[in-house]
């Protein structure tokens, strides 16, 4: 049993860390090749419970590698949780990159150690490692390195494109979605849009395509706060400006933001790098609208029409286009902070870092079978007062993420009459709810709810 996930346990990452501690001192920045090198040794040391892969490659050619923990590594286990952690997506915000890293040799060191509740997460999670979405803007920052580096130098790719303003826009859709009752979740994107991004873009939207990751977090720098979707503003007219966009899932999304800004040595205290964020947390759009000026609008023509603007953030498309829920941390008020800095920033990140990992086994999780007790793949999961559904996976499992409380849940897909259950989740481990989904008769009439597929005959919808 999967039990205490919501306590703070301290105490158990003090366990067998003093190999941990040593080699923490003498942090180091890490070029590509010293990065390849330093997953690899991981990946030695650890065998039987990790696995490099590679997403694909940069505009420059270099891999952008993922370092997995499993159990059964390379391996989706039925109701097993899929977890990412993506750094360095802005090439000159360093401290992602190295906090990964470091996490990296963590997980394997406490494993070796013994540490129960490193053996534990391992054992029941799948997680996914990109210590760098950015190695090209990566390496033209730290050419410069931490005493000249500028703003805004490396930020990009090495064609100069800002990749966290790169994802297809599908807040536009989404909000326009909303005025007419239509879908809620997985939507479709826009006509041609692998030609619409850049190469890096590209690999994880892949990613996130052959895995049904259930919770994320992107690793960013230059402020010390925990940023959580919507990250664009609703009324298009006031784009540029502060205002709070929400999502359905507005109180998990808080309660997931605070959960990083407590762990962490200070981030929770509100006042970094001459900000003041009010438990260290902060809506996207409430703090900046994200948005990318300069580039001709795109249109869903095969849907709607609708205008919209060429990129947007990677969280919101997370969430949008999948079933994963993605938080942004910034971490350091320097973007390139020098080495003497890293220990530090490490130690204050450490707890943090697993704590977040953790609250991926919240809510609510199953399996959706028909007659005959045959997984499900691609049935909706929706609950009754939060207007965004989830989906089950190719092997029919589906998770999702709920504060405690009562909740009724409804599973439903083409051809079968839709089962309701009700279901009371607290605050430790996800709560199994199943689904047996009866064959509806030919004559059945089965009337489509609001999040239904219509306007969507050819559409590609995301992972499943």
């Amino acid at each position: 049993m999967w039990l205490g996930w919501n306590i703070v346990w301290l105490g158990a990452l003090l366990i067998g860390l003093n190999g941990t501690v040593a080699w923490a001192s003498d942090i180091q920045h890490h070029r590509y090749e010293e990065l390849v090198r330093a997953l690899f040794v991981v990946q030695s040391e650890c065998p039987y419970i990790t696995r490099i892969y590679s997403i694909g490659r940069s505009v420059e050619g270099r891999h952008l590698y993922v370092l997995e923990f499993s159990d059964t590594p390379g391996i989706h286990e039925a109701m097993e949780p899929e977890f990412k952690y993506v750094g360095n997506m802005h090439g000159n915000e360093v401290l992602g990159r190295e906090l990964l890293i470091q996490l990296s040799q963590f997980l394997c060191e406490e494993y070796r150690a013994g540490n129960q509740r490193i053996t534990r997460l391992i054992h029941d999670t799948r997680i996914h490692i990109l210590p760098t979405m950015n190695p090209d803007g990566y390496e033209v920052a730290a050419k410069q390195g931490p005493e000249f580096n500028g703003y805004l130098v490396g930020r990009g790719n090495s064609r100069e494109v800002d990749l966290n303003r790169n994802f297809p826009d599908l807040n536009a859709l989404m909000y326009y979605y909303e005025k007419t009752n239509g879908r809620n979740h997985h939507l479709p994107l826009p006509d041609n849009w692998e030609h619409q991004v850049e190469l890096e873009t590209l690999a994880v939207i892949k990613w996130m395509q052959n895995y049904n990751f259930v919770l994320s977090a992107n690793l960013h720098g230059g402020a010390v706060v925990a940023n959580y979707p919507f990250d664009k503003s609703r009324d298009p007219r006031i784009r540029g400006k502060t205002t709070y966009a929400t999502t359905p899932d507005d109180k998990i999304f808080k309660k997931l933001a605070r959960t990083y800004s407590y762990a962490h040595s200070w981030m929770h205290k509100g006042w970094n790098c001459g900000d003041f964020f009010d438990e260290g947390i902060t809506n996207g759009a409430s703090w900046y609208s994200l948005s990318k000026e300069g580039e001709e609008p795109k249109t869903y023509s095969h849907l709607i029409g609708l205008p919209v603007e060429a990129g947007t953030g990677m969280q919101d498309f997370n969430y949008l286009y999948t079933n994963c829920f993605e938080i942004t941390l910034e971490l350091s008020c320097d973007k390139f902070p020098p080495a003497s800095a890293l220990s530090r920033e490490w130690l204050g990140n450490r707890e943090a870092l697993i704590s977040f990992l953790e609250q991926v086994h919240h809510g609510i999780k199953g399996m959706v079978y028909d007659n005959n007790n045959n997984p499900i793949g691609n049935a909706e999961i929706s609950v009754a007062g939060i207007n965004h559904d989830v989906t089950t996976g190719v092997d029919g499992d589906y998770f999702r993420l709920l504060l405690p409380g009562t909740y009724t849940v409804t599973a439903s897909t083409s051809g079968y009459l839709p089962s309701t259950s009700t279901v009371t989740v607290g605050p430790a481990e996800a709560i199994q709810l199943h689904f047996y989904l009866k064959v509806a008769p030919k004559d059945t009439n089965l009337t489509q709810s609001h999040h239904s597929k219509k306007n969507l005959s050819s559409a590609k919808v995301g992972p499943r």
